[in-house]
C-alpha cells in the first residue's frame, strides 16, 4: 500500500519511482511552446498591423478579389485571436483562435494560389502555418501534460 502511495505521489509531482524528474521533458515542451506561439504572435501582429496601415498590402488584398473591409475585419480578429492566445483564458477559447488561424492561412494559401500567386506570395502562409502547428500541437501536449498530473482538473 506504502509503495502504491509513494508510486502517486511521485507521478504526480512529476517524478518516475527513482525520483529522477521527468518535468525537464515538460519544461523542454513548455520552452519550446512559448517561443514558437510567440514567434506566431508576432508574425501574426505584424500581419494585422501590415493589412491596417501598409498600401501594397491593401493592393494585395485587392489583386486577391476581397474587399477592402474584409481586410479591416480580419486584421482585428487577428490582434483578437493574439490576445486570446497569449492571455489566460479558458481552454475553449484558446481551441477557437486556433482554428480561426488555421482557416486564416489555410485561406491565405488557397487565395494566394487560385489567382496564380508564386511561392515568394504563399510562402509567408505556409512558413506561418508550420509555426501554427508547432504552437498547437505544443499547447494540446502541455495541456495533456497538465490533465496526466492532475485528474482533480479534468
Amino acid at each position: 500500500m506504502s509503495q502504491a502511495i509513494d508510486q502517486t505521489t511521485h507521478a504526480a509531482a512529476g517524478r518516475d519511482r527513482a525520483g529522477s524528474a521527468t518535468s525537464a521533458k515538460g519544461r523542454g515542451v513548455t520552452v519550446a511552446f512559448w517561443i514558437l506561439t510567440a514567434l506566431f504572435c508576432l508574425q501574426m501582429s505584424f500581419t494585422a498591423f501590415a493589412q491596417l496601415r501598409l498600401p501594397q498590402v491593401a493592393a494585395a488584398f485587392t489583386h486577391l478579389g476581397f474587399p477592402d473591409y474584409f481586410r479591416v475585419e480580419l486584421s482585428w480578429a487577428k490582434l483578437v485571436g493574439v490576445v486570446v492566445l497569449l492571455a489566460p483564458v479558458p481552454a475553449r477559447l484558446k481551441e477557437w483562435a486556433y482554428a480561426g488561424f488555421a482557416i486564416d492561412l489555410a485561406s491565405a494559401l488557397i487565395a494566394h494560389l487560385a489567382v496564380g500567386d508564386g511561392p515568394r506570395a504563399w510562402g509567408w502562409a505556409v512558413g506561418t502555418g508550420v509555426l501554427w502547428a508547432g504552437s498547437y500541437l505544443l499547447w494540446r501536449r502541455r495541456r495533456a501534460h497538465v490533465v496526466v498530473a492532475s485528474p482533480a482538473a479534468a
